[in-house]
């Protein structure tokens, strides 16, 4: 069973298992950049480790989608429903303070913002269990 499929109503903690995994080499490799006098190649093969263990996230997910029952996976179509746009808005919004005031980059950057995407899927999660449950 994964993360998001329910047992007795109650999380199966195992399917946590590439979340977890893929928050560790992605930390990993975040610590592992901060290092000065590595290689491009080296720099770039660090980049790129925790994307396949993120594909693995997204396998993970999906799958638990697939066994889900109808309500729950309306619940997860409106959860998106609302981060898709919030995203697009934050998005909209700081690149437009970029142009109008110039961001902090320590502050505003990529690597500062995308946490703020899962805050927004979990906000539309709970909309959605208000909603149904």
């Amino acid at each position: 069973m994964n993360a998001i499929t329910r047992t007795d109503e109650r999380f199966d903690i195992k399917g946590f298992a590439p979340f977890f995994i893929w928050a560790l080499c992605y930390i990993g490799a975040r610590l592992v950049l901060e290092i000065g006098g590595l290689s491009w190649w080296t720099r770039a093969g660090i980049a790129a480790m925790p994307i396949p263990v993120f594909a693995w996230v997204i396998w993970s997910v999906f799958k638990g989608v697939a066994q889900m029952d109808e309500l729950q996976r309306r619940m997860q179509l409106e959860a998106l429903a609302f981060a898709f746009p919030m995203t697009l808005l934050l998005i909209m919004t700081l690149g437009l303070f970029e142009l109008a005031i110039g961001l902090n980059t320590d502050d505003w950057s990529y690597r500062h913002v995308w946490p703020m995407l899962f805050l927004f899927y979990f906000v539309g999660i709970v909309r959605a269990k208000r909603r149904y449950e």
